[in-house]
């Protein structure tokens, strides 16, 4: 079969699925193929025993667009918010410490040493100008602060968004305010200032949300309001320019093969497929993708009743250090966030091994994951017995890593793509890995489609 339409999506994860809709929104006739059997990706929720469980994120930040998305889809009154003031911990000398959530508690806390506070004084006072090559965020924090704040605080949150190691990640391209920051006001905290003062429109209040039936609600309500232009369980395999400046993208399925001609192709595929199918249009593309890794990371979620869990499991979860010597990354006490993810007496913790400092985790059996994460966890948080549910995910390219080097490669990828007017990039590698920076890059790149449209 061979059918045309105006704009092909392929891949259903957030960003196709978003991407998608917005064209049709717009009134664009769009198809989007998905090369497995459910859309969403990494997004997905499932239930066992009475618990309700992400596999994926635990939860994201709702932005304005993605409150507006919510709305359109008539699922806001489904969304469930954190509890704002939720503390946060990290493990630090054996013991779960809040974490300071603004510069002055910062400051004042007494998990930095007076050298680091000294730092934190000179860089509101002070002047400094960022090197002109790419810096890791490792040794950003190093030359503007100093070793503890990285192995205390932002390493460990490294890990949290990236599951990256700090030495490697790009500050610029992982997280670009603290660069331009810098940049524009030679302080991290008059920058940021600057930054948020410049912003346009009302300030948004930053919350931390799911669904009532967790996150899958999201991608189910955009693929049921694609319906049938949704094509599960077909895979792009190949793609060509015709001549007439259409783009050719052929699909295999198990119910037979499909080819798709149309003016605009968005690719929101991981960089591996995305590079095997630019690549069928100019070689160039395929190093330039292939080159951006990605952290294995395994989730695993234990319920335990709540008699045998000695700590109050009071706030939002805590994050590892490296230096802990512990192989976990940070826990998520899912039941204490939002109500309906653990049956009467009984709580839910999911915690990530894995990531960029320890790829073997991901080879791990199930069942040692889930051993090697109650052994870990049950001191920190007085559990005195086994866990009566368990499951876990391994996510073998969970999470694209934004190291040293990424910026040139996205601009070489972005200069190379200007050859062919009609094709557009969407995805997690691109502005960010959250549920929120995908669903906006996407609808940037809709924005884009329609104007090209025009």
């Amino acid at each position: 079969m061979s059918r045309h339409v105006s704009a092909l999506v392929v891949g259903g994860g957030i960003s196709g699925l978003v991407c998608a809709c917005a064209l049709r929104k717009a009134g664009i006739e769009v198809l989007l193929a998905e090369a497995s059997e459910r859309t969403g990706g990494v997004i997905q929720t499932v239930q066992g025993e009475g618990f309700l469980l992400e596999l994926g994120p635990q939860s994201f930040s709702a932005t304005g667009q993605v409150r507006n998305l919510c709305a359109e889809l008539g699922i806001a009154d489904q969304l469930l918010e954190a509890p704002p003031r939720a503390p946060r911990f990290i493990l630090i000398e054996g013991k779960l410490r809040p974490v300071p959530m603004n510069p002055v508690a910062l400051f004042l806390s007494p998990l930095l040493d007076g050298s680091t506070k000294w730092a934190l004084m000179r860089d509101i006072f002070g002047r400094s100008v960022p090197p002109e090559g790419d810096e890791s965020v490792a040794a950003f924090i190093r030359r503007k602060f100093s070793g503890q704040l990285l192995d205390h605080f932002v390493g460990p949150f490294v890990s949290g968004v990236y599951a990256g190691d700090p030495e490697k990640l790009s500050l610029r391209s992982a997280f670009p305010k603290l660069h331009k920051a810098e940049e524009i006001a030679g302080s991290v905290l008059r920058g940021m200032m600057r930054l948020a003062q410049a912003k346009k429109g009302p300030r948004e209040r930053q919350t931390l949300n799911t669904f009532h039936d967790g996150n899958e609600t999201l991608v189910r309500a955009l693929a049921n309001r694609l319906g049938p232009a949704v094509l599960p369980r077909m895979r792009a395999t190949g793609m060509y320019r015709q001549n007439d400046g259409l783009f050719h993208v052929s699909l295999e399925g198990a119910g037979g093969n499909d080819s798709v001609s149309a003016r605009s192709v968005i690719l929101a595929t991981p960089t591996e497929t995305t590079g095997n199918l630019l690549g069928q249009l100019d070689a160039s593309f395929a190093p330039l993708l292939n080159s951006v890794e990605y952290a294995a990371v395994a989730a695993v979620s234990l319920g335990y009743a709540q008699k045998d869990v000695g700590h109050s499991l009071e706030g939002f979860g805590f994050l590892v250090p490296r230096s802990a010597g512990l192989r976990i990354l940070g826990t998520v006490w899912n039941s204490s966030l939002f109500p309906g993810r653990a049956p009467e007496g009984h709580v839910l913790l999911t915690t990530f091994v894995g990531g960029a400092t320890d790829p073997a985790a991901a080879k791990l059996s199930g069942e040692e994951l889930a051993s090697l994460v109650h052994g870990e966890i049950a001191p920190l948080l007085s559990i005195k017995n086994a866990p009566a549910f368990c499951s876990v995910t391994i996510w073998p390219r969970a999470l694209p890593q934004y190291n040293l080097g990424h910026s040139e490669r996205m601009a070489s990828l972005k200069k190379n793509l200007a050859r062919f007017p009609g094709v557009f990039l969407a995805g997690n590698w691109l502005r960010g890995p959250a549920i929120g920076a995908c669903a906006e890059q996407a609808l940037a790149v809709a924005e884009e489609v329609q104007a090209q449209a025009r």
